[in-house]
């Protein structure tokens, strides 16, 4: 497998051509491909766009489906591949948040930032400690409104935080525009 540096962070807002474009890279490496899909059908909408996503992944690829908790059903399942991709971050982190907020009205933010900063750290200690590639998908939520209610904007501050998180050891950064691949050069 051509060597992409460990983890190649993909970013863009909704409907951008994220998870096309990493299932594109990775199908461009040679060797065996977990894709750890975060999605949960909580309704008939939820249910078509992941039968959609699915239809889209080579047959070969194995499928995980781990909504949170990732380095602990890893090392359980310990699949030996040569590339993970993780789709999606923005799930995962929207997982976690609602486990801390049953009344949606009023949010545990210490709980759900506690929560978040606990699976991160322990992603990252998969990533860096793993054999394979990763790539990671996610979105970019911090470009619009501040959300006006408190779960909207503790949403999107741990998500930005993760997304800093994991650019941090990134080897490379794509923000996904229209489609469109765009490299962005981090400094280290």
């Amino acid at each position: 497998m051509a060597d992409m540096g460990k983890l190649v962070l993909i970013l863009g807002g909704a409907r951008s051509g994220k998870s096309a474009f990493a299932q594109r890279l990775a199908a461009s490496q040679a060797g065996r491909v977990a894709f750890i899909a975060t999605a949960q059908a909580g309704d008939p909408e939820m249910v078509a766009r992941i039968a959609a996503h699915q239809n889209k992944r080579p047959s070969t690829w194995i499928t995980l489906e781990i909504p949170t908790g990732i380095a602990s059903h890893w090392r359980e399942q310990h699949p030996e591949v040569d590339l993970a991709i993780l789709d999606c971050l923005t799930l995962l982190v929207s997982n976690l948040i609602l486990q801390a907020a049953p009344d949606v009205d009023h949010p545990d933010e210490g709980k759900a930032v506690a929560l978040v900063a606990d699976e991160i750290d322990t992603l990252v200690g998969l990533i860096k400690e793993s054999r394979c590639n990763w790539i990671v998908v996610t979105n970019e939520v911090g470009l619009g409104l501040v959300p006006p209610y408190p779960l909207g904007r503790i949403y999107r501050d741990s998500l930005g935080w993760a997304n800093q998180r994991l650019a941090a050891i990134a080897k490379q950064v794509y923000l996904l525009v229209a489609g469109i691949p765009v490299p962005i050069q981090a400094i280290k």
